[in-house]
């Protein structure tokens, strides 16, 4: 299996993705494709002292800046890394493409480069989320703004498959984020996917307030892109009030740092379980070949653990699970 990684997408590249790249080899026994500069690639890897055997190099002379118009990478930047990378996937040199760069010009290189699932009408940003008990995906977590309540019902489809392919829960609970448990509860956006959801083939198991997410309420949360982006933005911010307000109130002081001594091994696995680089990072669902995006601020272990997750994207068949739903659904529909 190949994975392809743009090598100058993030915070802290090359020198990150190419540790991560490295111990992806050693350890999953993946084969690696680095996209981006070679001879900046190569410099940085003998600076470092590292051995860049069994990867190949994909030359791509310049970087996609975040600030850029995303669509611009198709005509204006096709000389970029992460551009170079999407076609690369696109023709067939590898099995999925992982990056910490731009998530718009990400969405735009797999919408149009690496193509829509036959029959999927949005790709959707599909980011893995902690809870009390198990992760969960949450579809929309950015990428289309505006729905439609079939949209929504695709996004239910193709989170199914992911958990349970990827995650290996056995029936991924369904849940349409909303403001209220009640079906009659909503927008017109809410009520006609509430309906829609109870004829798919899903395990619905009907609204769920934001409240419920932390308590892993559902396996699958789904809503629109704008309010997805909102969820997981407060999501994120909460968890750093949180380790902030430990940090400098409850352990501080003689008295806080002895306590700390105490509860460490449980500090730590929450710490874990809170940490993004554990996770990798979000997938774009809805595309023909797995495409995720890592945190910009991805250190080699974050890099590690999105291109495990790719790996686990191909070898889970999630991409043919959700074709073979969708093309289902469809004959379904010509049936009735």
């Amino acid at each position: 299996m190949k994975i392809i990684i743009d090598a100058f997408g993030g915070d802290h590249a090359p020198l990150e993705t190419i540790r991560g790249s490295v111990r992806a080899v050693q350890e999953l026994g993946v084969e690696m494709i680095l996209v981006g500069d070679t001879e900046k690639i190569q410099a940085c890897a003998a600076e470092n002292h590292i051995s860049l055997g069994g990867m190949e190099l994909l030359h791509a002379p310049a970087v996609f800046d975040i600030h850029e118009e995303p669509t611009t990478l198709l005509k204006q930047h096709t000389d970029t890394s992460l551009a170079v990378g999407m076609q690369a996937l696109c023709d067939g040199k590898g099995d999925a493409f992982v990056c910490a760069g731009s998530t718009g010009a990400l969405l735009v290189g797999a919408t149009f480069l690496v193509k829509r699932i036959s029959g999927i009408k949005r790709a959707a940003a599909a980011p893995i989320l902690p809870t009390e008990k198990e992760p969960f995906i949450l579809l929309d977590g950015g990428a289309n703004t505006d729905c439609r309540p079939e949209m929504l019902v695709q996004f239910a489809i193709m989170g199914s498959a992911y958990m349970k392919n990827v995650m290996q829960v056995e029936n991924p609970r369904v849940g349409l984020l909303n403001v209220g448990a009640e079906e009659t509860k909503g927008r017109e956006l809410e009520m006609e996917c509430y309906a829609l959801l109870e004829q798919a083939p899903i395990h619905f198991i009907g609204n769920i307030e934001a409240r419920e997410m932390p308590a892993g309420a559902a396996d699958v949360v789904i809503t629109d892109g704008f309010t997805g982006n909102v969820a997981l933005k407060l999501y994120e911010g909460m968890g750093k009030f949180l380790a902030h307000q430990m940090r400098d109130n409850l352990f501080a002081g003689f008295g806080g740092k002895l306590a700390a001594l105490f509860t460490l091994p449980k500090i730590k696995k929450l710490t874990k379980k809170m940490d993004y680089r554990t996770v990798g990072g979000a997938v774009m669902l809805g595309v023909k070949k797995p495409v995720i995006k890592a945190h910009g601020s991805s250190d080699a272990t974050a890099f590690f653990n999105a291109i495990r997750q790719a790996r686990d994207c191909v070898a889970g068949n999630v991409v043919q699970t959700i074709a073979e739903t969708v093309k289902d659904q469809k004959q379904e529909r010509k049936t009735v």
